[in-house]
């Protein structure tokens, strides 16, 4: 037994633990260990993932690597761990993202000027604000990857549920310092919505789990193993009347839907996102949310077959609106970091578009756009970020003529803007593409009513490009710096990628689709035949027979 998975979930949960327990400090020394420290742990994670990808064999079993260890016996709860297709590829997101984040943060925790007549900004700002910052990135990392690999259904709920406790601090403690006069206030608010909202969701799963334990029990299969449960129900070993299993669906979706998340559950994630540092705003769309459409994937198809299917139709219906709400409430935004996190609503609609789809092109498209978004998220966020903190300000109308003044900056947000607009040869359209092209197949109407969303990203993408960087340089923007070469550290590899994959995504395709094809045979779907048979020619020469 290998232990290499639990290694990879250890190294960023020892990280933080280290790098919490660091002496506290007020120089920049202190404060710049402490950030090399979180640093140099990340980058091992991300180590340990590409040695985790490497070994992962596409045409194996789904679950590779597997781990078990025994936790609660008398409940059949163990520490089991297992990587899929698409579990590695959702993992080296992670880990490809988290140095990137901490990098753009790298000055987001130091101490701010206190307010006049206060004590040294040291001492207002808290002597151990580095050390929380760093540590809850890499608790959060921890959290992620573990659901990620959790085959245990209790596993995987401990976790999702225990991420919101770094998060919650992180966007109410550390909000972003371009923020109006009621900031803090506005910090808390978004802070405790996300909290609410996220834990209603995970109560109503927990009574769900809870039920499928009852049922598995009942009938000899006391058990949170995933892989138990699910090939009982595929040999008709474990049975759950339908009204049940829709029941426990919808238990198991409400929670996914609140992360993802899915319109009319998205509220809070405006609010997080526009109060939070960039960083942090990453880890929410680009990193956290992806838990929400993954365990879509893995549980409710997985473990409710029939049900899914049943609810299939609402549920694409429900992600055809939030496509076309979230882009057209990107396009009237006047904050920089809001317009995003609308965009970012209006993905999520495709991905789970993809997901219910049920087909196989529909769901590998779903899977590369839950990776292809949280790269070109990250980098039009980041960017965006080094945009806010040189002027100050998260309005756009603030904004005009950075090209001029900072032409580096510019370029790379125009790419940032273009991937998010799934420009062709950048990573999103081929994600995108498959998704619309796996929905066609099955609902025409929502394949084309979906293709809006299209037309309406190059919309907002372009507006805010062109009230942004072009025109006459505004008041407050002459003196603005170009990016450093930390930033250019930041977003280069994220420009790589978006391109790399935007041209050859087969490394991806490779090790998702295998995968897919388990879950569809899970739901007893096939990809639909064409209405119209496609006929073959075979032309003779010019004056011969056509056959």
């Amino acid at each position: 037994m290998t232990a290499l998975l639990t290694a990879t979930c250890a190294v960023p949960a020892a990280g933080a633990i280290l790098t919490a327990a660091l002496p506290a400090g007020t120089s920049d020394a202190r404060r710049r260990t402490t950030k090399t420290v979180a640093l140099g742990v990340s980058a091992a994670t991300l180590a340990l993932t590409a040695v985790v990808a490497a070994r992962f064999k596409a045409g194996g079993p789904r679950y590779q690597l597997t781990e078990h260890y025994s936790w609660i016996r008398s409940f059949g709860i163990s520490f089991s761990l297992g990587v899929d297709g698409i579990g590695a590829v959702l993992v080296l997101l992670t880990a490809v993202l988290v140095p990137l984040v901490m990098l753009a943060s790298w000055h987001d925790a130091d101490p701010a000027p206190a307010p006049e007549g206060t004590l040294d900004s040291n001492t207002f700002e808290g002597r151990r604000r580095t050390q929380g910052f760093f540590a809850l990135i890499l608790s959060v990392e921890a959290m992620v990857i573990v659901s990620f690999l959790a085959t245990d259904v209790f596993l995987f709920y401990v976790f999702f549920e225990a991420m919101l406790i770094p998060m919650y601090f992180l966007i109410g403690g550390f909000g972003d310092r371009a923020g109006g006069p009621d900031a803090a206030r506005q910090r808390s608010y978004a802070a405790v919505k996300f909290l609410l909202y996220n834990l209603l969701g995970g109560l109503v799963m927990l009574a769900a789990v809870i039920g499928l334990y009852v049922i598995a029990q009942d009938q000899g299969f006391g058990s949170f193993d995933l892989q138990t449960l699910t090939g009982a129900i595929a040999d008709g070993k474990l049975t759950i009347d339908p009204t049940a299993q829709r029941a426990l669906f919808l238990g198991f979706f409400f929670a996914f839907a609140v992360k993802a998340p899915l319109w009319p559950l998205h509220t809070w994630l405006p609010n997080a996102m526009g109060e939070a540092t960039a960083g942090t705003a990453v880890l929410i769309t680009a990193v956290v949310d992806k838990v929400g459409t993954f365990a879509m994937l893995r549980f409710c198809l997985g473990l409710f077959p029939d049900a899914s299917k049943f609810f299939a139709p609402a549920i694409l219906v429900l992600s055809v609106i939030g496509i076309i709400y979230g882009a057209l409430l990107a396009v009237g935004q006047k904050d920089i970091k809001r317009l995003v996190a609308y965009a970012s609503i209006s993905h999520f609609g495709f991905i789970i578009l993809g997901i219910f789809a049920m087909t196989s092109q529909g769901q590998s498209g779903a899977t590369l756009y839950m990776v292809n978004h949280g790269i070109s998220t990250a980098l039009l966020m980041l960017i965006a970020g080094f945009l806010i903190s040189r002027r100050g300000s998260r309005l756009i109308a603030d904004f005009g003529g950075v090209q001029k003044v900072a032409p580096v900056l510019a370029g790379t947000f125009l790419i940032g803007g273009l991937a998010t607009l799934s420009l062709p040869g950048l990573a999103p359209f081929v994600s995108e593409f498959l998704v619309l092209v796996g929905t066609f197949t099955r609902y025409p109407v929502l394949g084309i009513i979906a293709t809006l969303g299209i037309v309406l990203a190059a919309l907002y993408v372009l507006v805010l490009y062109q009230r942004t960087m072009t025109g006459p340089v505004k008041a407050g923007i002459s003196g603005m710096a170009d990016l450093k070469v930390r930033e250019l550290l930041v977003v280069s590899p994220l420009i790589a990628l978006t391109i790399v994959l935007g041209v050859y995504p087969k490394p991806l395709t490779d090790l998702v689709n295998p995968a897919v094809a388990d879950t569809l045979s899970q739901v007893h779907q096939t990809d639909p035949k064409p209405a119209h048979p496609v006929a073959f020619f075979s032309y003779a020469p010019l004056g011969g027979e056509q056959k």
